[in-house]
């Protein structure tokens, strides 16, 4: 009975758990690495292998039993979904954003200077006449965009993952409170 119950329960319950972990691991190691985070890439990378072997040694263990190979999959693809979620929460990195508006932007201008965001403003070509180009850090992109929507709902936002800058304005790393969602409510 309690053989039984390892088997069907405990022991899948433990693979989708592992796989969860090492996939997850994965997509992190993967975000690290693009990001140049290269002394806890390499450490991440260890205990995801690790945990992938201790779950593939069960699978290869029980090679019959097709509940396992749903377990190994199902773990993977819970795993995937975690580790975008985990991705999101950290916010590492930068973003370059790129806003296109017809009419003088000058309120958004003016607020995004003001909450410590460096920016170019070009006249461009084309349906709409103004490009706002600033370079920002992904945990601030709430706030940003929470600006950009009380000020120019209008506006065509491109956004891109940059890979390092030198130099620039961005706001200090610990900055004063702005409750980006006082900025969505006065909309």
């Amino acid at each position: 009975m309690i053989d039984d119950i390892y088997a069907l329960v405990i022991l899948p319950l433990l693979i989708v758990a592992a796989r969860i972990a090492d996939v997850s691991l994965q997509t992190l190691r993967i975000i690290f690495t693009s990001r140049d985070k290269i002394k806890i890439a390499p450490i991440i990378g260890f205990f995801e292998v690790f945990i992938w072997l201790l779950a593939i040694g069960q699978l290869f263990d029980n090679l019959t039993n097709i509940l396992y190979y749903a377990a190994y999959a199902s773990g993977f693809a819970i795993g995937n979904f975690a580790g975008i979620y985990i991705d999101r929460k950290l916010s590492i990195g930068l973003l370059n954003l790129q806003l296109i508006v017809g009419e003088q932007p000058d309120r958004l201008l003016k607020s995004l200077k003001e909450a410590g965001y460096g920016l170019t403003v070009l006249t461009a070509q084309g349906y709409r006449n103004i490009l706002v180009q600033l370079v920002i850090r992904r945990k601030n992109l709430k706030e940003v965009s929470a600006i950009i929507e009380k000020h120019y709902k209008n506006a065509f936002v491109t956004m891109q993952q940059v890979h390092s800058v030198k130099g620039g304005v961005f706001p200090p790393p610990i900055r004063r409170k702005m409750n980006y969602m006082k900025l969505r409510k006065t909309r």
